[in-house]
């Protein structure tokens, strides 16, 4: 990601709505589907500013890995330990056969070969243990976030579940999330393009909407896995050995 991603990540990620409402979601999924022990050991990669590792922590003992250098210094702060700096797909010098549970939020779509991102991630599960994966959805909401993000590709259900088996997983069905703002986000890619304004500015918006799209997102941590969700705008699962 460019520079600017994690310095607006480290400015926004207590406040924006899309990373307090996605906390909720995660933290009920987790909850809810990925039957962890009291002792759970997790491992979060890709942790950016270390935002979710005080929602991870309340499940087990969390460990982290983030790339950038300025991210990785305020995500070890939050989590008061040093967190490591090993790369997908390879992992290098990350303890094989170790963990309960692996997240990998908005991560995988980083990674050229997703597929060996995918097996190396589940060399490093215990039996029985699960990766949390999110990923952006849709290849034709392809739009200027993506390409700051340098992501590599958005995905459909189709692709993501080809990736997971591929990596020698199977996954516990794959599910579209953050659907309620579906609509708002598709007219903003679609106005983008007519007007030429295709923006990367993913800044929080005024506070009185802010606080409206926080309560609509959060809305669906009671909907996932309950109910069928519309086309939205990130795919969430769980996959295991």
């Amino acid at each position: 990601m460019e520079r600017i991603v994690y310095d607006r990540m480290a400015e926004h990620d207590s406040s924006h709505w899309w990373y307090r409402a996605r906390r909720d979601i995660l933290a009920d999924y987790v909850a809810r589907y990925a039957g962890l022990g009291a002792d759970a050991r997790i491992l979060e990669i890709g942790c950016g500013t270390g935002h979710n590792l005080p929602m991870l922590a309340r499940f087990g003992q969390v460990e982290a890995i983030e790339i950038d250098d300025a991210a990785r210094a305020i995500a070890s702060t939050r989590l008061d330990r040093p967190v490591g700096d090993a790369p997908l797909p390879q992992l290098p010098g990350i303890e094989r056969g170790a963990y309960d549970l692996i997240a990998v939020l908005d991560v995988v779509e980083h990674i050229a070969d997703d597929v060996a991102a995918l097996k190396a991630m589940g060399d490093c599960l215990k039996p029985g243990g699960k990766i949390l994966i999110t990923v952006p959805a849709h290849q034709w909401l392809w739009s200027a976030h993506d390409v700051v993000n340098h992501h590599q590709r958005r995905y459909s259900k189709a692709s993501l579940d080809a990736a997971i088996r591929a990596g020698g997983l199977r996954h516990n069905g794959l599910r579209y999330f953050n659907s309620l703002l579906f609509p708002l986000a598709v007219a903003a890619r679609l106005a983008g393009r007519l007007t030429g304004k295709d923006d990367s500015d993913d800044s929080p918006p005024p506070a009185p909407v802010n606080a409206l799209f926080e309560k609509v997102f959060a809305i669906e941590r009671h909907l996932i896995g309950r109910v069928p969700m519309s086309p939205g705008v990130s795919i969430i699962t769980l996959a295991t050995k």
